[in-house]
């Protein structure tokens, strides 16, 4: 078990390092090849929020139930991720990227609607005609601003895949969605809901965001994604290569895939939990979709260590949240020790 420390290349969602823990069974401590979980629920995320972090992370160190499921397809087509930079750096990572769908992170706090402009139009420039472009708002807008901007970012994209989580509720997004003609995507309203289904309800989506992490693994994801009905696109929440790899494993099962996935973050990251060759990186737009998540190396856990201080709050955190897993989870006694 570690915590590490990982510096980004920008700042995204307002952090610039991202923190994360990772775990292993206790008795598998002197197996190198033994699988190791995530467990990097953001900071200000309470512990009941935090608890299918855990489930996941837990999963995927092969604690909780089955292992991971067979894919149904050898890759995963994948987007740029672009935060809310200038113009010229939006245009040089997707060109970088090679992928041909990229996702826009606009409605960024202290910025204004020029500079979301400014920036779809450098997307399309470097994606060419044929690209698709789509925008993440995080939830920034609220109903009128949300119709306002979509309408002027989808003739400057020349058309948008779709709008991410225009708006905070649900109630919004389907007021949003009843008013705009581009398709809108659901990813707070689904990962951070009490439930999830009150998005069909109300029928406020077209697109469901569905992060493996969040949602309590890959088994749990599986589920909702099939009780929502929607199209799925599987995306990330800043993990490292470990949690990634589970993003994939998620997004290689799914009966289908009409979109690519929001799953090549580690180009956000300055650094890494595993071996460059180990790594979850796009080849050609696509990401091999693995069977377990990638060894990690001692030498990494050691270069990126916490602090010590920090490390001690995310020891103090998994104590807490390991409390709250439901007693029916059956939790192995191995990831117990591993923690207390």
């Amino acid at each position: 078990m570690a915590v590490v420390a990982l510096p980004m290349r920008t700042r995204f969602r307002g952090i610039t390092v991202r923190e994360t823990l990772l775990l292993r069974r206790a008795d598998d401590l002197g197996d190198t090849a033994a699988p190791w979980g995530e467990f990097c629920p953001f900071t200000e995320y309470d512990d009941d929020e935090a608890v299918p972090w855990l489930r996941c992370a837990l999963e995927s160190a092969g604690l909780l139930g089955a292992p991971w499921p067979a894919p149904r397809r050898a890759s995963v087509p994948v987007n740029a991720t672009v935060p809310a930079v200038g113009p010229a750096q939006a245009h040089r990572i997707v060109v970088a990227s090679g992928a041909g769908t990229a996702k826009v992170k606009v409605a960024e706090r202290g910025q204004d609607p020029a500079e979301d402009l400014a920036r779809v139009e450098a997307v399309r420039d470097a994606l060419g005609p044929a690209g698709r472009v789509r925008v993440d708002a995080n939830a920034g807008w609220d109903v009128d601003a949300a119709v306002a901007a979509i309408t002027t970012l989808d003739r400057a994209a020349g058309g948008l895949e779709y709008v991410e989580q225009p708006c905070p509720t649900v109630e919004e997004l389907a007021a949003v969605r009843r008013r705009v003609d581009v398709p809108v995507a659901a990813d707070e309203s689904i990962r951070r809901a009490g439930d999830p289904m009150r998005v069909v309800a109300a029928q406020a989506a077209d697109v469901a965001v569905v992060k493996v992490a969040p949602l309590g693994g890959i088994a749990a994801s599986l589920r909702i994604a099939e009780a929502i009905g929607l199209p799925c696109v599987v995306s990330s929440a800043v993990e490292s290569s470990v949690g990634l790899a589970a993003g994939l494993a998620l997004a290689g099962a799914l009966p289908e895939l009409p979109h690519a996935c929001g799953l090549a973050t580690t180009s956000l990251l300055a650094a890494d939990t595993v071996a460059p060759g180990d790594a979850v990186v796009p080849v050609g737009g696509a990401i091999a979709v693995p069977t377990a998540p990638p060894p990690v190396p001692v030498a990494a856990l050691a270069e990126h260590a916490a602090s010590p201080d920090r490390a001690s709050w995310w020891l103090d955190r998994l104590r807490r949240v390991l409390r709250r897993v439901d007693d029916g989870v059956p939790t192995d006694p191995g990831a117990v020790d591993a923690v207390r």
